[in-house]
């Protein structure tokens, strides 16, 4: 069985910005990170294969230094990696990222699962697994917990709910998103980290999955940032002394009052 897993490189939170002109995350020179929540999806297909066999390709969209991040979860033990990198997949948004995330799949072919993590820490969509499903036409548990059963062409799994969980059975192939209950990511091994300087990492661009440029990066993205500002904020105080307890009181209700947040 082939597992495939979508990860994504996201900017470190504490270093990340906004491009104010073009609406896009900054990724030029902030120390980047493979997104937390793809680290689970990584080691759950990597225990998927355990009890199964296969293989695991990790595949990634991104600019040609989101091969790093490819390179530390074939570190941890996928099979390969295959990076989509192109000008023209630039500043795509959530729909054109899972158009050309489903044609790389298809091109991949006879796979079982595809796995995600349940969303990305940049965006915060959660968005794209789902996306995938929808591409593809293919059956999509999101939020996954735990998989009670799994075999070639059957899996059955908990979804983590509010309040609870749903336990959903379905045929593969399918699309699962998992959240971090799921598993505890496993840390490179030595062997695994020398492994993964010799692994060549594959380059495909939108002619090699036979994307429409129409649908892709920007241009093939229906969703645009109009605009990104940083909201004013401002804060008045006022110090009561302990006599003025009950000055203070009116003076709180009355600003409710104008707030609306009494009547």
């Amino acid at each position: 069985m082939k597992i495939i897993v979508c990860i994504k490189q996201v900017p470190d939170p504490e270093h990340a910005s906004m491009d104010v002109k073009s609406g896009t995350v900054v990724r030029e020179g902030v120390l980047l990170m493979v997104n937390p929540f793809d680290l689970y999806a990584i080691e759950e297909a990597l225990k998927i294969k355990e009890q199964l066999g296969g293989e695991v390709i990790a595949i990634s969209m991104g600019p040609p230094q989101a091969q790093e991040a490819l390179k530390e979860v074939i570190a941890m033990g996928a099979d390969e990696g295959i990076l989509l990198t192109s000008k023209e997949f630039a500043g795509a948004d959530t729909w054109a990222t899972s158009y050309t995330l489903a044609l790389a799949c298809k091109k991949i072919g006879n796979f079982g699962i595809i796995l995600c993590g349940k969303q990305a820490i940049d965006g915060d969509t959660a968005q794209v697994g789902p996306g995938i499903a929808a591409q593809l036409g293919i059956p999509q548990i999101t939020f996954v917990r735990k998989i009670e059963e799994i075999t070639e062409d059957h899996i059955k799994a908990q979804r983590l709910v509010e309040g609870g969980y749903e336990v959903i059975s379905s045929p593969l192939p399918l699309v699962m998103t998992v959240v971090k209950e799921i598993n505890e990511p496993r840390l490179p091994t030595l062997k695994g980290k020398i492994r993964a300087k010799s692994v060549e990492i594959k380059k495909w661009g939108p002619s090699d999955i036979n994307a429409k440029k129409e649908n892709i990066g920007l241009d093939g993205s229906p969703t645009r940032v109009i605009e990104i500002f940083t909201p004013e904020l401002s804060k008045e105080g006022k110090i009561f002394a302990q006599e003025q307890i009950e000055e203070a009181v009116k003076e709180i209700i009355k600003k409710q009052e104008e707030m609306g947040l009494i009547t």
